[in-house]
């Protein structure tokens, strides 16, 4: 068993961090970490499902769950408000929400689909920086969970590359409004994760590409395989600690050296 060290200082200590797509689960490999590092934790999420189970499996009365569309300015608002009236704080937020974008040539790519992507990648982090840096306090973090599809790109993929190489823009000019407060804003750039929705994204691509997209992507990581989830919770800890305390305004890819 491990015996704690008594001269260790949590990372998170007394700080309340709000993440949203809390019921996925790099949502909830990221809340898990917070949670040891003695953080309070508010898990935002569309599905009531998902926000539940995720709840459950971390079973902890620091966490707080509230169902709501990043997306959607009104249910950002009072996500917002809601821990600020619960916990009178925030000091993280997480703009983790994301969704699977269709695979398939620009070509033939639907408009529809095209806005819908870019309304939750785009849209969501827009509101979640709105918002969150309305009643962050000072000296807090913003971390925004993008992609390596934000630092490069694939064919078949133009809406979900579009979106990640937007969210770069909208953190480095919010990272220039928040400097004078002590506030950091960052984008984390996974590689291809284990997990279910990397897995849908691979389903739609191993179509365009013709072979399996699973086994595709391990050889184009030097590393040779997809990551853990808890691995890029790790790097998002560090951005929402202290250990990050000058850096700001960065794109931090954690995608064992696809992007090389």
């Amino acid at each position: 068993m491990r015996v704690p060290d008594p001269d260790r200082r949590n990372l998170l200590e007394g700080q309340v961090a709000l993440v949203t797509g809390g019921g996925g689960s790099l949502g909830r490999a990221t809340a898990r970490l917070f949670l040891k590092e003695g953080a309070r934790v508010v898990l935002v999420d569309r599905n009531a499902d998902s926000l539940r189970t995720a709840q459950s499996s971390l079973d902890d009365v620091n966490v707080w769950a509230i169902t709501g569309d990043a997306s959607a300015e009104a249910d950002v608002a009072a996500a917002m408000d809601s821990v600020i009236d619960r916990h009178g704080r925030l000091d993280v937020v997480v703009a983790n929400a994301g969704t699977p974008a269709a695979v398939a040539p620009i070509t033939e790519f639907d408009v529809d689909e095209f806005d819908r992507t870019l309304a939750v990648h785009v849209r969501g982090v827009f509101l979640a920086c709105k918002h969150g840096l309305r009643v962050l306090s000072d000296g807090g973090s913003v971390v925004i969970v993008s992609s390596v599809a934000g630092v490069r790109a694939d064919a078949g993929v133009s809406a979900y590359a579009a979106a990640k190489h937007a969210q770069v823009g909208l953190m480095r000019s919010a990272a220039k409004e928040a400097a004078a407060r002590g506030i950091r804003v960052n984008t984390i750039h996974p590689g291809p994760v284990a997990n279910e929705f990397q897995s849908g994204i691979e389903t739609g691509l191993s179509t365009v590409l013709g072979t399996d997209a699973t086994a595709f992507l391990d050889r184009q990581i030097p590393l040779g395989r997809h990551a853990r989830p808890e691995e890029i919770a790790r790097s998002v800890l560090y951005l929402a600690s202290s250990q990050s305390s000058f850096t700001t305004g960065s794109t931090l890819v954690v995608d064992g050296g696809m992007s090389t």
